[in-house]
C-alpha cells in the first residue's frame, strides 16, 4: 500500500537546487523546485527522516488545504468550514504561525488570530468547548501562507526552524545562520573528505557544521522535538 503523500521544504532563496539533491539523495519522490522551497513525496516515515536529516530546510509542511480568499471574513468562512477534527481535538494545544504577501493581508499576527478564532469557534459550536493556544510547546502547529488572493494551509512536522540545530549552548554576537552554513558549504562542493579551513571563523556555525557534514552527522539529531 502506497503511503505516500506530499510535503514542502521550506529553505532559504538560491538554495532550491541543492536542498532538492539533499532530498532526493535521501529518497523522496516526485521532487519539484520552487521559491525557497522543494515539494516531494513520501511517508511519515521519510517525514521524520527529512527533519532530521536535511541541512538546508527550515521546515518541512505537509499541505492540507488550499483556496482562493480576499478578505478577513472570507478567510474565517473558509477555516471554519474545514475538518478540523481529521488534526486536532478540544485537547489538542495548537498555534498558528502566518506568511502573508498580499495586498488584501498585510499583518500576519492579525490573520493568525483570525484564523485561531475560525478553528476554536468551530469547535465551540460542535463539542461546546475550545482548544487552548500553547505557542510555545503545541501539539500541532499550522502554518498559514497567503500569496496575493490564495491561501494555503500546512501542518508543520517541525515546529522551531530547523536551523536550530540543538548543539548551540552559546553564542557570539551575530553568527551565520545554520542553514545558510550548511547551504554555503554544500555549494562550495566540500564533501569532507580533505582539510577543512575556515579563516574567518567566528562563532564556529561553518566549522561546525563542515564536522557534521564530514562525519555523517545528521544536522538535527541533538533536537529535542519536532
Amino acid at each position: 500500500m502506497n503511503n505516500n503523500f506530499k510535503m514542502v521544504a521550506k529553505t532559504l532563496f538560491g538554495f532550491e537546487e541543492i536542498l532538492a539533491r539533499e532530498i532526493r539523495n535521501l529518497g523522496g519522490g516526485h521532487v519539484a523546485e520552487g521559491v525557497r522551497s522543494v515539494s516531494f513525496e513520501g511517508d511519515i516515515g521519510f517525514m521524520y527522516k527529512a527533519n532530521l536529516c536535511l541541512r538546508t530546510a527550515i521546515k518541512i509542511i505537509k499541505p492540507i488545504h488550499s483556496f482562493s480568499v480576499r478578505n478577513e471574513n472570507e478567510l474565517y468562512k473558509k477555516i471554519y468550514a474545514m475538518e478540523w477534527t481529521e488534526y486536532l481535538s478540544v485537547d489538542t494545544t495548537f498555534a498558528i504561525d502566518t506568511t502573508v504577501k498580499s495586498d488584501n493581508f498585510t499583518h500576519s499576527l492579525y490573520v493568525s488570530q483570525k484564523v485561531k478564532d475560525a478553528i476554536a469557534d468551530k469547535f465551540r459550536d460542535t463539542d461546546g468547548e475550545r482548544p487552548s493556544v500553547d505557542v510555545r510547546h503545541p501539539d500541532i502547529r499550522i502554518n498559514v501562507h497567503i500569496q496575493r488572493d490564495h491561501c494555503n494551509i500546512s501542518l508543520d512536522s517541525s515546529g522551531r526552524s530547523l536551523h536550530q540545530r540543538g548543539y548551540r549552548i552559546s553564542t557570539n554576537k551575530a553568527p551565520i545562520n545554520e542553514v545558510l552554513a550548511a547551504g554555503l558549504l554544500l555549494l562550495s562542493g566540500w564533501d569532507g573528505q580533505c582539510d577543512f579551513m575556515d579563516p574567518m571563523c567566528g562563532s564556529g556555525t561553518i566549522l561546525a557544521e563542515a564536522a557534521m557534514i564530514a562525519c555523517n552527522i545528521p544536522p538535527n539529531l541533538m533536537r529535542k522535538e519536532f
